[in-house]
């Protein structure tokens, strides 16, 4: 066996995988492969770990100072050559070839070709010349990123980038339902298996034209006819079905997303439907409306972290401290008013007022030291400080709440004068204004400028005055 592998058969062997490699690199568009040839390609993941291993041994033996055994080079140049053959009939079964699959055949070609180069030098006796160690370290550098690149045309373009924390894409208030629901379901799902450089069934789900043009197994969507779309189809064949998509090892759909395409290929697979398009008993009306309003929990994932014992120390029998959920740093604050009354309780909350976001103060005798503490809650979107002495001076305070969602002020005595501020709290959908002193025409201002808000006004007093005089309970004015 030695004696065969530095026989002269073997430098004709390398020399003439070397030139077939290279033909087939420059000539790929010209070359047609025969069926049987072609499936041989399909040999080429299974065998290409083999002269990796051989080639990365040789190049730490050739590295280190030590020599590297004649019958290891010769393997590891043949393996290498063969397996750069193998990917390209492989790569001949993918019509047209993205950057990443181009570059891997070409990147794998040079790292069998430098190989071969190295077989060569060293059967010349020059290869402990420092020539051919750095040829070894650009072998190294090729490995990793043909590697590299392999492993993005198998797996998607982010497969081997480093770990981030994905954000969901919020959705913009009309969304187009193919471009910015049904498109991205795609991308984050399908589309790993499904693009120019892995093109699985011949099918590419990159774009709308080609989602529409289908693959190998006929059309892909049937506008208007879930149960005739092959993408439908396949997303309700058991898991073991080796027809089932995606394939065992993908991230699955979640029922919502496979409802969503249902819904989208039965009202005819448009790449122009809007959600305001859509009636209102359309079940992809509601399932949209859940991907539009954000997880609560994500939202609060950057407040600082407060600790047990804060809140333990900060809380009272007349003020309680609570999480919105477990292990959230999202509070939630009640103050009771005790029998002696004492604003320390309230000023001490300013070492965590970044973590408040819900806060009732009601009933209580609130000043100005209180509603400067409150000024400085900035994620607080529920507030409540009705039924306190505070006036349009304290309320003023409140304009940098951005956040602010519901806020209750009944029965206080504010005036038309804390309109501006309310105008100016973008996000406020909820507000308590009964029994103040702000007229009825300064509230219909207020109601036409911003559409989304929900005025509560109270009972009228002749239905207040029907529950007084029916109730059985005698009421003490």
């Amino acid at each position: 066996m030695t004696e065969f592998l530095k026989s002269r058969w073997v430098e004709y062997s390398v020399l003439g995988l070397s030139v077939f490699l290279i033909f087939c690199l420059v000539f790929d568009s010209n070359i047609v492969l025969p069926n049987l040839v072609a499936g041989l390609g399909r040999w080429h993941p299974l065998v290409l770990h083999f002269p990796i291993v051989l080639l990365l041994i040789a190049v730490f033996l050739g590295l280190t100072g030590k020599k590297v055994p004649h019958e290891l080079l010769v393997i590891a140049v043949l393996s290498a050559l063969a397996t750069a053959i193998l990917g390209f009939f492989l790569g001949k079964e993918t019509p047209v070839k993205g950057d990443l699959l181009f570059w891997h055949q070409w990147m794998g070609g040079a790292v069998a070709l430098l190989a071969a180069i190295w077989y060569f030098l060293d059967n010349k006796g020059l290869g402990s010349k420092i020539y051919v160690k750095g040829l070894q370290v650009v072998m190294v550098v090729l490995v990793g990123l043909t590697g590299h690149y392999g492993g993005m045309v198998t797996h998607g373009e982010e497969f081997l980038a480093l770990p981030t924390s994905k954000k969901q894409k919020e959705l913009p208030e009309n969304p187009m339902v193919y471009a910015d629901v049904v498109a991205v379901i795609l991308d984050d799902k399908c589309v790993s298996c499904h693009n120019p450089n892995k093109k699985k069934g011949e099918l590419l789900m990159t774009n709308f034209s080609e989602l529409l043009k289908g693959g190998e197994s006929g059309q892909t969507l049937v506008p208007g006819d879930p149960l005739k779309s092959e993408l439908i189809s396949r997303l309700h064949l058991p898991l073991e079905n080796e027809e089932h998509m995606p394939p065992e090892g993908k991230t699955p759909l979640t029922q919502s997303e496979i409802e969503i395409l249902e819904r989208w290929v039965a009202l005819g697979a448009s790449d122009t439907l809007r959600f305001d398009q859509l009636s209102k008993s359309e079940p992809l009306v509601a399932l949209l409306k859940g991907l539009m309003e954000p997880d609560p929990m994500s939202k609060w994932a950057e407040l600082p972290f407060v600790a047990d014992s804060t809140l333990q120390n900060l809380a009272s029998d007349y003020l309680t401290i609570e999480r919105v959920a477990s292990n959230s740093n999202a509070l939630s604050i009640d103050m009771y008013l005790p029998p002696e009354y004492d604003v320390k309780p309230i000023l001490a909350l300013e070492r965590i007022a970044n973590n408040i976001v819900e806060l009732d103060l009601s009933g209580l005798p609130l000043g100005a030291k209180e509603m400067d503490v409150i000024a400085k809650c900035q994620n607080l979107e529920w507030l409540e400080v009705d039924k306190t002495p505070v006036s349009d001076t304290e309320i003023e305070k409140l304009s940098n709440l951005k956040k602010l969602k519901l806020l209750k002020v009944y029965e206080t005595a504010i005036t038309d004068k804390s309109l501006a501020v309310f105008k100016n709290l973008t996000d406020l959908k909820n507000l308590y204004i009964y029994k103040t002193g702000i007229t009825k025409n300064a509230l219909q201002d207020l109601q036409s400028s911003n559409k989304g808000l929900m005025i509560n006004y109270g009972i009228a007093p002749e239905i207040e005055a029907f529950f007084v005089a029916t109730d059985s309970v005698a009421v003490t004015k």
